[in-house]
């Protein structure tokens, strides 16, 4: 953690040109704070991270390719001290819940004044877990009913090995063909594979396959 009189420094994930723009000046107006990377989308992330070194990133959640919550899973298993603050419009349970399990530091919503945004940071580096107050308010209903989610995160996803072989290919950023290619069965073998870990995992791309491979630890 940086010493709150050095300036710390923020990298953005938002495929929202005008909201990252808007971020990055705020920031970079802020004192002892400063953007060093703002990025469309997390289909670099590592890369991206080590190249802006952020103290604290501003994660959007529905974005192209892998999502928030989905490089949230990656960045806490890489860089378990570097903060991450979820920023999104929406305040549905299910989405808190995602960011909470996937290691999310905090949750603002988007909207939020550049001074309440300038707090939150200071707050995480802090040792906080600053959340909005709607958001707040959706985890004490997560809190008083449990059950609920706890169910929501026991449902069992049964993969084979050959598709967990499969996804794990896709996860390292491998094309059908390329994953033909490696295990030695025909291009029609591995759509007829994905097709069934898409209906497994139900979703429906493959994008959404490698986030929630991430969120639910499926590899």
């Amino acid at each position: 953690m940086r010493n709150e009189e050095r300036t710390i420094s923020i990298a953005i994930f938002d495929d929202n040109r005008h909201i990252r723009e808007s971020l990055e000046l705020v920031l970079n107006n802020t004192d002892g704070m400063a953007c060093t990377g703002a990025f469309c989308d997390c289909n670099n992330l590592l890369k991206d991270i080590l190249k802006s070194n952020p103290d604290v990133v501003l994660m959007d959640i529905d974005m192209p390719g892998l999502n928030g919550i989905g490089a949230t899973e990656v960045l806490r298993r890489q860089f378990p001290n570097l903060k991450i603050v979820m920023q999104t419009v929406y305040d549905q349970d299910d989405k808190i819940f995602d960011a909470i399990c996937a290691g999310a530091s905090g949750y603002v919503l988007k909207g939020t004044t550049s001074d309440e945004l300038a707090e939150t940071i200071r707050d995480v580096l802090r040792g906080g877990a600053p959340m909005s107050p709607p958001v707040a308010k959706k985890v004490l209903q997560m809190l008083r009913h449990p059950g609920v989610f706890a169910n929501k995160k026991q449902q069992t996803i049964d993969l084979t090995e050959r598709e967990k072989e499969i996804l794990q290919l896709l996860v390292d950023g491998m094309g059908y063909k390329q994953v033909a290619e490696k295990l030695f069965i025909s291009f029609f073998t591995v759509q007829t594979h994905i097709k069934h870990i898409y209906e497994k995992l139900q979703v429906n791309s493959k994008s959404e396959a490698v986030s929630k491979a991430f969120r639910e630890r499926l590899l």
